[in-house]
């Protein structure tokens, strides 16, 4: 059976991954990281948003690319929507 991905981890030391399709409270998001399956439960996440595939305290860097783009501005759980509302750019 073929594994279906709902979401693109760029790299591997990134903590937030984005989504191909919209994604509902409880729906499971699956990635891959190198040869690893990876999945976890959201909380909800519009198409092409980002999800936390880690907890990110607050004040921590939001990694996407494998470079900062964000910083955390509250803590953001692990299978949250990353957006303006809990992320503020690293870029002053």
């Amino acid at each position: 059976m073929e594994q279906t991905f709902n979401a693109i981890l760029i790299h591997p030391e990134d903590n937030v991954a984005t989504v191909t399709e919209e994604l509902h409270d409880g729906d499971l998001v699956c990635y891959r990281n190198g040869v690893d399956i990876c999945t976890l439960t959201t909380s909800g996440v519009p198409i092409y948003h980002k999800v936390a595939v880690t907890d990110i305290p607050e004040g921590q860097p939001v990694l996407k690319y494998g470079e900062i783009m964000a910083v955390a501005t509250k803590h953001i759980a692990k299978g949250s929507h990353v957006h303006t509302h809990n992320a503020a750019s690293a870029v002053s």
